[in-house]
């Protein structure tokens, strides 16, 4: 079954830039969804709530397309990481994340009317013991502060890293390709 209209529910431009890899024609339009207005009992279960909950934001709008939601939950070792906001935010984030594990849940929604898939997916990110110094000089780089755990992987935040763990790096930046693609399968809509 084809789709009419394809609807990318992010201002991210790196969500944008993700999805126009597949080859689908598609508009992004800004969501209208609190993300604080959601609770759940996972990580990963909270990244898919915050999915579900942009995708159908703009269901009224868009009453006849599939609208694709996605969003990122970062966890340190149970503690939620959320965007820092500002340089001395992330500075504070990454001091904490310096030499640890962070699992980043993105969560995945595809809503068309009534009907709705929603997963996520999982990447597993382990940063290296890093200095003040580098911590700053970083930050003040990349200006990471729209990003759950103060780091872009598709800019200088690779250097951060010691090891990454998962099967679709696309995740870490927000849209998880693979797992879009087979959700996109599922709904009738051929990507190849």
């Amino acid at each position: 079954m084809g789709v009419k209209k394809i609807i990318l529910a992010s201002t991210s431009p790196f969500r944008r830039e993700l999805l126009e890899r597949l080859g689908l024609e598609f508009m992004a339009d800004t969501p209208d969804f609190d993300e604080g207005s959601v609770s759940a009992s996972s990580p990963a279960g909270l990244s898919e709530l915050r999915a579900v909950g942009k995708a159908r934001s703009l269901a009224a709008r868009y009453p006849d397309a599939l609208i694709i939601g996605s969003d990122q939950v970062a966890d340190l070792d149970g503690e939620l990481l959320g965007k820092a906001g500002d340089e001395a935010g992330a500075v504070a984030q990454l001091t904490r994340m310096s030499g640890n594990t962070v699992h980043f849940h993105t969560g995945l929604a595809l809503v068309r009317g009534e009907e709705q898939l929603v997963r996520s997916e999982l990447f597993i990110v382990h940063l290296k013991p890093l200095t003040q110094a580098q911590i700053v000089n970083y930050v003040r780089h990349d200006k990471p502060f729209g990003c759950a755990g103060s780091f872009m992987i598709e800019g200088l935040g690779v250097a951060l890293m010691r090891g990454m763990e998962g099967r679709d790096y696309t995740s870490l930046i927000g849209l998880p390709l693979i797992l879009l693609t087979e959700m996109l399968e599922e709904l009738g809509v051929e990507v190849l």
